[in-house]
């Protein structure tokens, strides 16, 4: 499949998401771009039906929304905004023992509880000696994790192993392969050996009571490690953020394949790990159907910090986010987005300490939502900082919306970023074989233009440690 085979399927799956005007504009900038470069256009898709924001009397709700930059900074600081000149999320810190603190934020600096090494250590497999050699070698060693040996005296040496006590008056250690025994079963060096010569002396790496790290420090393995070492059990940290997913649409089977009008619900399954990978913890998963009551007792009835729900963000007669947080008196902070696929997500303020992300239905719309939305609340929320901005130069030109910005399925080969073929907004082909998503001005790219990318969790880390 070609790169232009490629832009023209894109296109056709994206007419469905535009009104007649984008369509028309789309069309006018494909017909000049084919001037340009001589190519043969495909036919024009057909205007779409009107729908109820193209009504008489009845607001546009395109251009009421919020631009993409921007919608990402107001998640990011949802959370903070919680409370009038409130600048944390009000959350407690907790205390976490080590095996479950990896990936969360330190709400306390660590500092060393004890002397690191505690007291002076061998660095290497070899004779502790005392004195000018050569020395006569004792006939007990010294092992790591042993009481204290007992002292040395001039010309005298033991063996001894990594980790293990120093005996009291020795002057260094002599490594394994650095000396020699004669027939008489005394040790010579092979090298010049120096006082202190591989001993780790005690307080060389901290002093009890030297802050090891700072607050806002992300809990890494090396982190846990470090924690370990200097003595803790438990780490004071910022708790991961609690997420409630709500399923909503009678369309959605939970097994099986698509049949008599009924498809799988592909949110239910991805949602969960995706949120687990940005911090989260999933408390609960619920399958609501298109129920404007039930969705109003799981809002108004949970005690998450985000509540996710999936679909229902429209204004059909089945679509009851809207009117049930209308009915709440939710505060809506973005109601609409200019980013394709996915333009219909919301975000809005429940309570002073809880927020609900409204993705669209369509399942690439809706990894859309949740990278525009919901990881830089769940961010702010985690007290993680925010990623570097980066960019590559796209290996092949992509087609842009006309006036919203256009995320796309990449995949990174050396210092360029490839476009996927299979991005429409219901299309999973392309993000789940892609390392990043591409952020597309309007208009689109050409080939060679840098792009800002947004990377997917586990393309920057393991599986088996984002998703714990």
């Amino acid at each position: 499949m070609t790169a232009r085979s490629a832009r023209t399927g894109a296109e056709t799956e994206d007419a469905e998401d535009l009104d007649v005007e984008e369509v028309l504009a789309l069309v006018n900038d494909r017909r000049d771009l084919g001037r340009t470069q001589g190519e043969a256009l495909p036919p024009v898709p057909p205007p779409t039906a009107p729908t109820q924001s193209d009504a008489p009397g009845k607001p546009d709700t395109h251009h009421r929304a919020t631009p993409w930059p921007e919608a990402r900074a107001i998640a990011a600081r949802a959370a903070r905004a919680a409370r009038p000149g409130s600048r944390t999320a009000h959350r407690p810190p907790v205390s976490v023992p080590l095996d479950a603190a990896l990936g969360l934020t330190l709400a306390a600096p660590l500092n060393a509880l004890t002397d690191l090494p505690s007291f002076d250590t061998s660095a290497m497999d070899g004779w502790a000696v005392a004195g000018p050699g050569p020395w006569d070698v004792r006939d007990e060693g010294v092992l790591a994790g042993h009481a204290e040996p007992q002292p040395l005296s001039d010309g005298e040496a033991v063996r001894i192993a990594t980790g293990a006590r120093i005996p009291p008056d020795t002057t260094a250690v002599l490594r394994s392969e650095h000396g020699r025994t004669d027939t008489q079963g005394r040790l010579h060096a092979i090298r010049e050996t120096k006082h202190g010569q591989d001993i780790r002396p005690r307080g060389q790496e901290c002093r009890d009571g030297d802050q090891l790290l700072p607050v806002g420090t992300l809990v890494t393995p090396a982190v846990l490690g470090l924690a370990a070492a200097a003595g803790y059990d438990t780490l004071t940290a910022v708790p991961r953020p609690r997420v409630e997913v709500l399923v909503l649409g009678d369309e959605l089977l939970t097994e099986g394949r698509p049949r008599e009008g009924l498809i799988r619900d592909a949110l239910g399954p991805m949602l969960p790990p995706w949120l687990r990978a940005l911090g989260a913890e999933v408390i609960a998963v619920r399958r609501l159907g298109d129920d404007a009551s039930a969705l109003h007792k799981a809002i108004t009835g949970s005690d998450a910090d985000l509540i996710v729900t999936t679909g229902g963000t429209a204004s059909g007669p089945v679509d009851h986010v809207h009117p049930t947080l209308q009915r709440i008196g939710a505060e809506l902070l973005v109601n609409g987005v200019k980013v394709r696929p996915g333009h219909p997500m919301l975000l809005a303020r429940i309570k002073e300490n809880q927020h609900l992300v409204g993705l669209p239905g369509n399942p690439l719309a809706a990894v859309s939502g949740l990278l525009t939305l919901a990881e830089p609340l769940l961010r702010t929320l985690a007290a993680h900082p925010a990623p570097e901005a980066y960019g590559l130069p796209l290996r092949d030109e992509v087609h842009g919306h006309p006036h919203d910005t256009r995320l796309i399925p990449v995949v990174l080969r050396g210092d360029s970023a490839v476009p996927l073929h299979y991005n429409g907004p219901a299309m999973l082909r392309g993000i789940a074989a892609a390392d990043a998503l591409a952020v597309v001005p309007p208009g689109g790219a050409r080939a060679g233009q840098e792009l800002e990318l947004l990377d997917l969790p586990w393309a920057s880390a393991g599986i088996g440690v984002c998703f714990t």
